[in-house]
């Protein structure tokens, strides 16, 4: 029995540190990236996983029970709410005049 909950908790940390890990990459997609479509892509995408990983995480290590019913509820909400803001955010740019930038991509290999 203690192997397993030493498996659960290691399983339960791992997830947390990846989640954070994705968190920290989307902030600094979000300062990073040029322009503002590709920043909102980077933080809503990594928002996502990363919360959903945090939320794993701590449902985990707290043990089964009304904790981990309460993390689970957080993120069902953040995961249909999530979307749905970035989906708001991106269509009120379009609206204002924010237009996404076409650039030719250039294909490699042979033309003919």
């Amino acid at each position: 029995m203690n192997f397993l909950n030493d498996m659960l908790q290691i399983i339960a940390w791992v997830s947390i540190l990846l989640g954070s890990v994705l968190v920290i990459i989307g902030a600094l997609g979000s300062l990073r990236f040029p322009d503002f479509w590709s920043r909102l892509h980077a933080a809503s995408v990594t928002d996502s996983g990363g919360v959903i990983l945090l939320l794993v995480g701590m449902g985990i290590h707290s043990g089964f029970n009304l904790i981990t019913f309460k993390l689970f509820l957080i993120g069902v909400f953040l995961f249909i709410t999530g979307p749905t803001s970035s989906h708001a955010v991106a269509n009120a740019a379009l609206v204002s005049g924010i237009k996404p930038t076409k650039k030719k991509q250039k294909i490699s290999g042979n033309d003919g």
